[in-house]
């Protein structure tokens, strides 16, 4: 394994405070190693968040922690593998949730120090993740884009958070030619002044909760890529105040009318008996999926396994606060034998990390959002960049 074959040593760690996507305080830290080599990691912030995520601190505390407690304990630290500086970290913040540090500050310091151990060594950040992850699928994860914006992303009628489709094929420039396509398309339909949501979906009022589908498949039908495109959806219902039975109406009819081939955490994130009577009565070729359900936990996705909730689990490195937890919680995945669909947040940055984590890990997915905000655009480009080097 090339990664221990020379020591890398932290010289300083620098932060700033920046903007999300949304235009709020998140954290830009940039870790600098004795050699030279640098890396630079901007965290991302969730706005629906499942109550067992790390918790974020705010973006000034997270700062004076990396400044005036993280530094002075990392300062002059070499290492050779990420598990050694996330494990320093974590033993630092002494906490089970990241509370004391947060996790913010953690999940930037570990990223941007992967980001400039991998220059030390002159490898793609990609390949060092791959490399600590270990023996990974060598799959190319399918692009979730996310098109109209509902829930706690939007300001309209919606209940439901994200109404996605998902191009079926290997490549991502064909991908993003369908993704973009659609786009347009709905842009033709709703116009150019339609309300747009956190992840620059289209968000304005609607008849129904179904409505969105059906106007997606009719663009797609229009544009002729009814064979190539599948469907999905976030329904993140723990912000959903609707009735059980309601709610396997509703999935019943996605699964009858639109074949439905993804559904993300359709009940509330304690509900683990109907996530499995869900994933009993669809889940042979729907993936049922936890995100506030699991939050990248290994506790949490040890209960759902038990209690056979799911076949297929959202991952995001800021529920959990560093790479080296980001990646146990995959390789837990792969034990589960459940689908790994890894994840931007609502509140994005420019940071592209999560592009390369995805392929690195051969996940079957990635969420990235629409392909309309540069914070989104990011990540589409980085996988156009790896797969086409």
């Amino acid at each position: 394994m090339i990664l221990s074959e020379k020591e890398s040593r932290i010289a300083d760690i620098k932060t700033e405070i920046i903007k999300d996507s949304r235009g709020e305080d998140t954290i830009k830290v940039e870790v600098v190693l004795d050699s030279g080599a640098s890396g630079v990691c901007s965290v991302p912030q969730g706005k629906s968040k499942g109550k067992h995520e790390a918790v974020y601190v705010p973006a000034a505390q997270a700062v004076e922690n990396i400044e005036k407690t993280i530094l002075p304990d990392l300062r002059d630290f070499g290492f050779n593998f990420q598990e050694e500086l996330d494990e320093k970290l974590i033993n630092l913040d002494k906490t089970e949730n990241k509370s004391r540090l947060g996790a913010n500050a953690i999940l930037g310091v570990s990223i941007a120090s992967g980001q400039a151990r991998a220059k030390d060594l002159e490898m793609e950040f990609w390949d060092y993740v791959r490399e600590n992850y270990g023996d990974a699928p060598k799959s190319t994860p399918k692009i979730l884009a996310n098109l109209v914006n509902g829930g706690l992303h939007a300001e309209n009628n919606l209940d439901f958070q994200e109404y996605m489709i998902i191009p079926r094929m290997d490549n991502f420039a064909e991908s993003l030619k369908i993704i973009r396509e659609v786009y347009s398309g709905l842009e033709d339909h709703f116009g150019p002044k339609a309300k747009k949501g956190d992840e620059g979906g289209f968000a304005p009022d609607f008849e129904n909760n179904i409505e969105p589908f059906r106007i997606i498949k009719d663009t797609i039908e229009e544009l002729g890529y009814e064979q190539r495109v599948d469907f999905g959806i976030d329904a993140a219902a723990s912000d959903v105040r609707m009735p059980v039975t309601e709610l396997f109406g509703f999935y019943d009819k996605l699964k009858k009318d639109f074949d439905i081939a993804y559904i993300e955490d359709p009940f509330s994130e304690e509900d683990f008996e109907n996530f499995r009577k869900l994933e009993t009565l669809i889940g042979g070729n729907t993936m049922i999926v936890g995100d506030d359900l699991t939050t990248t936990n290994v506790k949490r996705m040890t209960l759902a396994y038990e209690k056979q909730a799911i076949n297929a689990m959202i991952v995001k490195p800021n529920q959990i606060g560093s790479l080296t937890e980001t990646l146990k919680a995959i390789r837990l995945c792969r034990d589960y034998g459940w689908g790994v669909i890894i994840s931007h947040r609502s509140g994005e940055t420019m940071d592209d990390f999560i592009a390369d984590i995805a392929w690195a890990v051969g996940a079957e997915g990635i969420k990235i959002g629409s392909p309309s905000q540069p914070e989104r655009m990011a990540k589409y480009e980085r996988l156009l960049a790896i797969q086409n080097p």
